[in-house]
């Protein structure tokens, strides 16, 4: 069972001063606005130039670890809308870590100068700041920092018993739930489970690089291009990639073979949002993942896999996208299409026997 977290009399200082200067009933001028939020980044050309994250610290399965791995004292702060953020959310659900971290989920809009919100509406799957009160993202960042005036992102990986953020880069946060949390999985097949295995690092590294650089932050750099040229460069490279990954999908189940690892679950969060919003939102419209058949079973396997369908919500994803991103899409009218069927049959168990 998870544990209660005593905090120190210095902590519980720190946190009053913390909720005095809460800033968190009106945006905050320091921050950034929605538009800043996802176009600082361009540089002269017009290219999307992803910032990395800024909170990199590690929680150790080793007591004596600055971040020692314990049940009930980590929370992730996460958005069902944001493909990096669902990475995390996948390992909750795959490794049987839903008792040992707690989460919050944030309101799909981002607007004005609030960055991700706290709004609790039960029936969209929208959390309150069950860990520090809050009710904008940004604040528990100026916990952290009170002069942090860099992007809000999640998802957020923080300590309830310092009150400190461990860490903000989905790639650190999965390896973490990967091995350091095993003695608080579920179950010992949930133990068993690892997405980074030693004998297959060194391809799973190669297919995280091409992924990476290519489709993962590709489908932003098309999106986000504030220039033809930067976004006609972004799109072929896209589909260059995608052609790509194709290919390697008929010929193997999964991108290093028979075994299912982090490669696959860093695709697979990019796929399940493609025809949803990257095809007509972020104009990647050469081709769909559905006119790709090795690519669109996979995902829908991916999809079937137990607790997975949770981690993929459909109506964040389309309304964050398309109602948060107004420099893209100003009037903020949500597509109703297209129509997808995760569930259908992928056949791919009986392809690679």
């Amino acid at each position: 069972m998870p544990i209660d977290v005593e905090l120190s009399a210095e902590v519980k200082n720190f946190e009053l001063k913390e909720n005095a200067k809460d800033s968190s009933t009106e945006p905050n001028p320091a921050c950034e606005t929605a538009k800043e939020h996802f176009l600082k980044a361009n540089n002269a050309k017009g290219e999307f130039v992803r910032v990395a994250s800024t909170f990199r610290n590690f929680v150790r399965a080793d007591p004596a670890a600055e971040f020692p791995a314990e049940a009930g004292r980590y929370h992730l702060y996460i958005s069902l809308a944001c493909p990096w953020a669902c990475r995390t959310y996948f390992y909750l659900k795959a490794k049987g870590l839903d008792n040992a971290i707690s989460k919050s989920v944030v309101h799909w809009k981002i607007g004005g100068g609030e960055s991700w919100a706290f709004k609790p509406e039960a029936e969209k799957r929208c959390d309150a700041d069950t860990v520090n009160g809050k009710s904008f993202l940004r604040d528990i960042y100026l916990m952290q920092d009170p002069e942090f005036n860099g992007r809000i992102t999640v998802p957020v990986l923080f300590d309830k018993k310092t009150r400190r953020i461990v860490n903000n880069d989905s790639s650190e946060i999965i390896r973490m739930l990967n091995s350091e949390f095993n003695a608080f999985c579920e179950t010992e097949e949930h133990r068993k489970v690892d997405f980074y295995p030693e004998d297959l690092r060194a391809s799973i590294d190669e297919w995280n690089e091409l992924v990476y650089h290519n489709v993962n932050n590709g489908v932003y750099k098309a999106g986000f291009a504030t220039s033809q040229e930067a976004y006609e460069a972004a799109v072929e490279k896209l589909f260059e990639n995608l052609d790509k990954l194709e290919q390697q999908l008929s010929k193997t189940r999964y991108l290093t073979g028979s075994r299912f690892t982090e490669a696959d679950v860093r695709l697979f969060v990019t796929l399940a949002r493609f025809d949803l919003v990257y095809v007509g939102h972020f104009k990647c419209n050469k081709r769909r993942i559905m006119d790709y058949p090795n690519l669109w079973a996979y995902t829908r396997e991916i999809h079937q896999m137990p607790g997975i369908e949770e981690t993929v919500d459909r109506f964040h994803i389309e309304h964050h996208y398309q109602e948060s991103h107004l420099h893209v899409n100003p009037a903020g009218v949500v597509a109703v299409g297209p129509d997808l069927d995760f569930k259908a049959a992928h056949g791919r168990d009986t392809k690679f026997q």
